[in-house]
């Protein structure tokens, strides 16, 4: 009776292996890093493309969406969905429900119904509205409220949430300084799932990578 000797894998077959799971591991790591990448490049845009509508929109009516006060006449809008005209954009910046008093909710309708801004025009409720999100889920909004008291200059404020610290330092080193605290863009971090940037508090000191900010700019 013949004993077949057991073949295994000679040196070269498991090199070859091996490079294999690195080229497939390292594959992996650049497709994550484009990703995160790419997460961070669309907050950016946010912020720079929000500017470009708000003077688009005062340059074409001469208000301030959101507190533009011919809106109603101007779209045939709810009643209470035009603006006062004071030149501010009065409300919090994350408030959600459509009002007279959340003009930082109705500048969204504002600028979709001028064709400024994509998205939903049915502002009857704050589920129709579909208010803007960042690619992680957070709100993105603006007002003339400071949203940071550490935050100085400039008469309209936008802030994004839910921002990873490594992700939100990346962010502001493409805006500004790279710093939490300083400069024209700042961020504060989160409580409980909850954004803290509501006015009466001021930036935090640093980013913590695990930890979720609120990221604040002012025009």
């Amino acid at each position: 009776m013949k004993i077949r000797n057991a073949s295994g894998f000679t040196l070269v077959e498991v090199a070859i292996v091996l490079v294999i799971i690195g080229l497939l591991l390292g594959g992996i790591l650049k497709g994550q890093e484009l990703i995160n990448s790419a997460k961070v490049k669309s907050m950016a845009a946010d912020f720079r493309n929000l500017q470009v509508m708000i003077f688009s929109y005062q340059d074409k009516y001469r208000r301030l969406p959101g507190d533009d006060n011919n809106a109603q006449a101007r779209w045939t809008l709810a009643t209470g969905h035009e603006g006062n005209g004071n030149g501010a954009i009065d409300g919090l910046w994350n408030a959600e429900t459509p009002s007279a008093s959340n003009e930082s909710v109705l500048l969204w309708e504002h600028l979709r119904r001028a064709n400024l801004a994509t998205g939903a025009t049915d502002f009857s409720s704050q589920t129709a509205a579909a208010l803007p999100r960042n690619t992680e889920g957070g709100r993105f909004g603006a007002s003339s409220q400071k949203p940071l008291n550490t935050l100085t200059g400039g008469s309209l404020y936008a802030c994004s949430d839910a921002i990873d610290g490594k992700f939100a330092e990346q962010l502001d080193l493409a805006q500004d300084d790279g710093r939490a605290d300083s400069g024209s863009m700042q961020a504060i971090a989160q409580m409980n799932g909850q954004s803290q940037a509501d006015g009466s508090r001021g930036a935090a000191n640093s980013y913590t990578e695990g930890t979720r900010y609120t990221v604040c700019m002012s025009y």
